[in-house]
């Protein structure tokens, strides 16, 4: 169809970015409701499983750049998509889940008798009090937004990248990727373990959108 004088170049969606955030399969602690922060836990029976199914579905993406948390449930995670891809997971320490201090290894109610006080400023989301040792969520933007930004802009026109990290810590990246105000991710329900989301550019503005969340494969 011929364009008209004056008509404006129709945006070329195949030189769009995507980066797709995938969280890691399921350990052992999260089974059983407990903190994790920086614990070096590995996948269990069914995270494997749900890692390999993952990898399958997102390897049809055609990614062009794989990164992930050092932590093993992430690298462990990723494992399988480098297998499906043929390509070298770029291990980013800054994609690490929360440092939840002394917390770690607890469910919430072995916290919440360990640490009432700090317990009740954490429902509240009071970060001035918490638990010795523990991330505020201003602690863990500082960290995480830079680092996945700097997988966004390590992509080429039209190229998809696959960030590999963290539950909690994925919502205040997303969050601060899409430039939200810093109490709005809260608002984003926790991902699966392996449920995936996708940040695509906007064809005509560039800024990010979030085009899908919480997308998992069968297992």
């Amino acid at each position: 169809m011929e364009r008209l004088p004056g008509d404006p170049a129709r945006p070329d969606v195949s030189l769009r970015r995507t980066l797709v955030v995938l969280r890691h399969g399921r350990t052992a602690w999260n089974d059983a409701g407990r903190a994790q922060g920086h614990a070096d836990i590995e996948l269990d029976e069914l995270g494997h499983a749900q890692a390999s199914a993952a990898a399958t579905e997102l390897a049809l993406l055609a990614p062009t750049r794989i990164w992930c948390s050092d932590l093993s449930r992430a690298r462990q995670t990723a494992a399988p998509l480098a297998g499906a891809t043929g390509l070298v997971p770029e291990v980013v320490p800054a994609l690490r889940e929360y440092d939840v201090g002394k917390r770690t290894g607890m469910t919430f109610d072995e916290f919440a008798a360990a640490f009432p006080d700090e317990y009740a400023a954490w429902l509240a989301g009071d970060e001035s009090l918490t638990v010795p040792g523990a991330e505020t969520t201003s602690d863990v933007r500082a960290r995480i937004v830079p680092a996945m930004r700097a997988c966004l802009d390590a992509l080429g026109a039209g190229e998809t990248g696959i960030v590999v990290t963290h539950g909690a810590a994925l919502r205040v990246g997303v969050a601060g990727l899409l430039a939200w105000p810093d109490e709005i991710d809260e608002t984003l329900a926790g991902m699966d373990n392996c449920g995936w989301l996708r940040l695509r550019e906007h064809t005509r503005f560039g800024h990010l959108q979030l085009a899908s969340y919480n997308q998992c494969a069968a297992t």
